[in-house]
């Protein structure tokens, strides 16, 4: 699958971050809903001045109500475009999109970048509190109140079992043609001097609804209700536990993008788009 840039064109890296409490998601849909995507496209169209809708390539698509503080996108413009308007186009994005969605830099990415497929890792912060009282009001649209006390050293046992390249399709909604398969690099929680636990997930990818899953099965663990053992149990079996809620999205932020060095995107974008199985199983090898 050719990544090329087409000629006459230049590829622009956008960094930004949004609110996701008034989104229904990244992704552009029907039926006029409000998406990230979609404001940021229509923006960028207006200052410009442009008949044509620049599509944007995400490295992460979020869903309904998820936060992202350093999500990572990529566009590809004219360069006619580029030239005339990027000096003020910041200024003029800051000035027509809404003030729950921000652009924090923009300049002419590398050769070989893919805001999506050069990615090596995705780093989430889920936030939860136990405190009685429930969320501080302020927070109430970043932060899930479970009305159970919980127990931060078990969770952080149960996330161990975790670590590590899985099959991880019991926490996963299937998605036909796509792998379940992803390397989860860190799993860890700590709780803050104001109660707030913040769970950091890292992984190479993530398959749809895998960091809520995940965050409502060591939820479990955390108040009780299962042992430490559980969550690699259902992990090991490979199929959806009734068990496993999906926690609520507004707790979630995408927080950072990891990239390799300039000279590595190219073949990191092509490694990326390889179907991945686990060694020894059936079918193994590219795509």
């Amino acid at each position: 699958m050719s990544d090329e840039v087409q000629p006459g064109h230049v590829r622009v890296r956008l960094d930004l971050s949004y609110d996701g409490t008034e989104f229904s998601g990244w992704a552009k849909q029907a039926a006029g809903r409000r998406t990230v995507q979609g404001e940021i496209e229509d923006a960028l169209r207006t200052v410009t001045r442009s008949a044509t809708t620049y599509e944007l390539t995400v490295a992460g698509r979020t869903d309904a109500g998820v936060h992202a503080r350093g999500q990572v996108a990529h566009v590809d413009l004219p360069r006619e475009v580029w030239d005339e308007h990027h000096g003020k186009l910041l200024k003029r994005l800051a000035g027509r999109l809404s003030r729950d969605v921000r652009v924090w830099a923009l300049r002419e990415a590398p050769s070989g970048f893919n805001a999506r497929f050069s990615a090596v890792w995705r780093r989430y912060a889920y936030r939860v509190t136990d405190n009685p009282g429930g969320v501080d009001p302020l927070l109430r649209n970043h932060v899930l109140w479970h009305d159970w006390p919980l127990d931060v050293d078990a969770m952080n046992e149960a996330a161990r079992a975790l670590l590590g390249e899985h099959d991880f399709a019991a926490y996963c909604k299937r998605r036909e043609g796509a792998t379940t398969i992803r390397t989860l690099q860190e799993l860890s929680l700590v709780r803050g001097d104001d109660g707030i636990i913040t769970a950091t997930v890292r992984a190479d990818a993530f398959c749809h609804n895998m960091v809520r899953s995940l965050i409502g099965a060591l939820l479990f663990v955390g108040d009780g209700h299962r042992g430490a053992e559980w969550p690699g149990k259902v992990l090991a079996a490979g199929v959806r536990d009734s068990a496993v809620h999906v926690v609520r999205p507004h707790g979630l932020t995408l927080e950072e993008v990891g990239y390799p060095a300039d000279e590595l995107l190219a073949a990191r974008n092509k490694e990326a788009r390889n179907r991945r199985t686990l060694p020894g199983a059936p079918g193994g090898g590219c795509c």
